[in-house]
């Protein structure tokens, strides 16, 4: 049987890299790279504040091609939903079969991303979808994954938790309520080493600023890695 095409929606982080690390050993699917949306006026991942280099080098370690939809800082739902309509074409005339999202409980994101591809003969996938995140997260750390907290909503976490290793011990110094793999938007991560990677990298945390309620770490590489882009 022939394997279907599938993109990894990309933002850098944990989940995506657990999706990413999922289908890699799905006999049914051939990964055909990563998918991610680039704030073009500061050349970031949108929320994560992912340097673009740092994607780059994500890329080549995960051994897969980037493919990135540029948007402006100020952007309307309809200029978002036309430059990825336009993607969403392009791929699926190149034989790609669906995206696959990191999403676990919340449904109306889901529903949302659903909507997105209705009529476009792709299909939006969830492997993460109704598990626990307490258990998920568990997993995750025991198979080695390395990731650092990129940003941190202010009205749930103090800024010193940015920039730090994301672990069981920073879990478990989260306030009640708060998720531990930040799924309610609590934090965002940017995964540096993991199992979907060839090899780690190698960043420093550089200053951390706060801004419209979010406190972000500016994670930058420091080794010679390669890049990957496309």
């Amino acid at each position: 049987m022939e394997k279907k095409k599938i993109l990894v929606s990309w933002s850098s982080g944990k989940d995506g890299a657990w999706v990413l690390h999922l289908l890699c050993r799905d006999p049914n699917v051939e990964v055909a790279g990563l998918l991610t949306t680039i704030n073009t006026d500061h050349d970031r991942v949108f929320m994560h504040d992912t340097r673009r280099e740092l994607l780059a080098r994500q890329a080549a370690a995960a051994g897969q091609p980037l493919r990135t939809v540029g948007l402006p800082d100020v952007c309307s739902n309809e200029e978002y939903e036309a430059a990825l309509g336009r993607f969403i074409a392009a791929a699926r005339a190149e034989g790609i079969g669906g995206i696959a999202f990191g999403d676990i409980f919340l449904a109306d994101l889901r529903a949302y991303r659903e909507k997105m591809l209705a009529g476009t003969g792709m299909e939006a996938l969830f492997p993460l979808w109704g598990r626990s995140t307490a258990e998920l997260a568990e997993e995750m750390l025991a198979a080695g994954l390395t990731t650092i907290v990129s940003s941190v909503d202010l009205r749930i976490l103090p800024a010193r938790f940015a920039g730090r290793r994301w672990s069981r011990e920073l879990i478990a110094a989260f306030p009640p309520g708060c998720d531990p793999g930040g799924e309610n938007g609590e934090i965002h991560t940017v995964v540096v080493g993991g199992p979907m990677f060839r090899m780690p990298l190698t960043v420093r945390v550089g200053e951390i600023v706060e801004r419209n309620g979010f406190a972000y770490a500016d994670i930058i590489p420091i080794d010679d890695a390669p890049s990957n882009s496309g």
